[in-house]
């Protein structure tokens, strides 16, 4: 189940903030209209367009937004409550058999799970399901890494096109040596563009990038747990032992989280009873 990851907008948020803090307790409000120029955001911004036009397709550009969208959002599926969802299969299907878990599929919402277990019901070898899912799993990576690299190649072509704007402006500047009253603005102007180029790719497009990648090596992880639980389960494993095999993968800090509650739970309840 998709949720969304307030962390993302708070983060961006702060860090704006934090600049507009520094500016105003430098200089008070007047000293915001400084740090605004429109040729400056048009050479930082246009060019980093020319920039990602040039390197990617079309057909990528447009995903742009799409894979922004994704650092806002983040997936809310608890490695515990995947255990027990493979415990549950693996105890039907001992009872009443494999073909037995195609009803138990309704409530589930993970279209790589349903895929695993179908492929068991259908009698698929162990080794076959494992090559198919991992397939899936390696086009998956592969799409979230085409996607990640236009943040990437953005957060490295913004601080750069900073960069050029700060040298046109200098140029400027210095064509208009023989005023020395426009040293100063001209020169602060030319900074603008650097300072834009920097602030967009480590506050926005890098660590989202960083972001996409933690939750594509996330995605990973878990569904290499339901790979082994649905070859757990088509194998016939002892319930016991599959949630064994099946809790290796939980860290340690997962553990003692779910104990905490267990604890608590059985806490309420001995109040309860008194």
């Amino acid at each position: 189940m998709r949720k969304r990851d307030i962390l993302t907008p708070i983060g961006i948020t702060l860090g704006f903030i934090m600049i507009m803090l520094a500016i105003v307790s430098k200089d008070g409000t007047n000293g915001v209209g400084s740090f605004f120029d429109v040729a400056s955001i048009f050479i930082v911004i246009g060019g980093l367009f020319a920039s990602l036009f040039i390197n990617f397709k079309m057909e990528q550009i447009k995903l742009t937004s799409k894979v922004m969208k994704e650092a806002f959002h983040k997936n809310d599926q608890r490695l515990p409550e995947l255990i027990q969802l493979f415990i549950r299969l693996s105890e039907r299907a001992r009872r009443e058999g494999i073909l037995a878990l195609e009803n138990e599929l309704d409530d589930v919402e993970d279209e790589f799970i349903k895929k695993g277990v179908l492929l068991a019901v259908d009698g698929v070898e162990p080794e076959v399901i494992n090559d198919i899912l991992y397939a899936e799993i390696t086009a998956m990576e592969e799409r979230h890494y085409k996607g990640r690299t236009i943040l990437e190649k953005a957060g490295e072509y913004a601080p750069a096109w900073g960069m050029i704007g700060t040298l046109v402006g200098l140029v400027l500047m210095l064509n208009s040596l023989t005023d020395p009253s426009t040293l100063g603005p001209n020169m602060a102007v030319a900074l603008l563009t650097t300072l834009y180029g920097t602030v967009l790719a480590n506050l926005v497009f890098i660590p989202m990038a960083n972001k996409l990648e933690a939750k594509t090596e996330e995605e990973m992880f878990v569904k290499q747990v339901i790979i082994e639980g649905v070859i757990g389960v088509q194998s016939g494993q002892n319930p016991r032992i599959l949630e064994e095999k099946l809790g290796a993968f939980l860290s340690n800090e997962t553990k003692d989280r779910e104990e905490t509650d267990e604890e608590a739970a059985f806490a309420g309840e001995r109040v309860n009873e008194a």
